[in-house]
């Protein structure tokens, strides 16, 4: 591994960026299942070099798959497969404090993981690891996108806690009420567990929540159209394509990348001893943790 190669999980559409060449669609199959969609590969240039991106659309194309049935450990292990060291997490969210309106885009650096059926490891019997989660997003790429955002003069927040929601119903009015009572930021429905299994597979990961709206704790939340929400999306997505160009050279560029702690994540995390170790999940396990089990592909 001697470049940073950047992934970013989000919409579809995130991937049209003026200047992306050697585009193409990748099929990637993986020990967890098929990821969401094929991932798009391209380079942009950069300096005297080339920034290697890599686009995961979460829900398909057109949006086909529900927060609650992505499939999360293959879409993580997928771009691991394909060298991708970074992860942006780009999602929609709606906003829990008055001073995040709509259009403002927050770099979340906490979740509450309020999901409850969903795969939320790669590890299992046979072999058990325990990360840690108490910063759960590189604070390395987060300097990066805050950055480009207040280059680009995007509205925008540093810090801020995440919700991560079961869905894919919206919240009542007392779960509103209660979550502003945590002092949470943002709500939505999948950050969660893919923040946790980035870490596992030793990836960089940042989030940004674009906000589209205001959730149902908001006195105007019942007066907000569709058209209106549509608009803050479209103005968003603009918005996101110019913070993805912008991030992968920064990241590209920065000597850090490559020795940031999150790549050891699994260091002291493996719980299970060696000789009580199940082949078959060693072998499973090979693509994720092969850096601390000694069969890296």
């Amino acid at each position: 591994m001697t470049t940073p190669i950047l992934g970013i999980i989000g919409g579809s559409g995130l991937y049209e960026l003026a200047g992306l060449t050697d585009t193409r669609w990748v099929s990637v199959d993986t020990p967890w299942g098929a990821p969401s969609d094929q991932i798009f590969r391209g380079r942009l240039p950069h300096g005297d070099g080339w920034a290697e991106l890599a686009f995961l659309p979460r829900h398909g194309r057109g949006h086909r798959i529900p927060p609650g049935e992505v499939n999360y450990r293959a879409n993580i292990a997928a771009l691991k497969s394909l060298g991708v060291t970074d992860v942006l997490s780009l999602s929609a969210v709606g906003g829990l404090r008055a001073d995040l309106p709509p259009g403002t885009f927050v770099v979340v650096d906490q979740f509450i993981d309020r999901t409850f059926a969903r795969d939320k490891t790669f590890f299992g019997t046979g072999l058990v690891a325990h990360v840690s989660m108490a910063h759960p997003v590189c604070s390395r790429l987060g300097d990066h996108l805050q950055a480009a955002l207040a280059q680009q003069g995007v509205p925008h927040a540093r810090g801020g806690t995440y919700v991560v929601m079961e869905g894919p119903q919206f919240s009542t009015l007392a779960e509103s009420q209660l979550y502003r009572s945590w002092n949470a930021s943002v709500i939505g429905m999948t950050n969660m567990p893919e923040a946790k299994l980035a870490r596992e597979a030793e990836l960089c990961y940042a989030s940004v929540s674009m906000v589209t709206d205001f959730d149902c704790w908001h006195p105007g939340h019942d007066a907000v159209t569709v058209d209106a929400i549509i608009h803050v999306l479209l103005g968003n997505a603009a918005a996101a394509r110019t913070l993805v160009a912008g991030l992968a050279g920064s990241v590209t560029a920065d000597p850090q990348a490559l020795r940031c702690a999150c790549r050891s994540a699994l260091q002291h995390a493996l719980i299970t001893a060696p000789e009580a170790r199940d082949p078959a999940m060693v072998e499973k396990l090979r693509g994720i943790a092969g850096r601390v089990l000694g069969t890296a592909p």
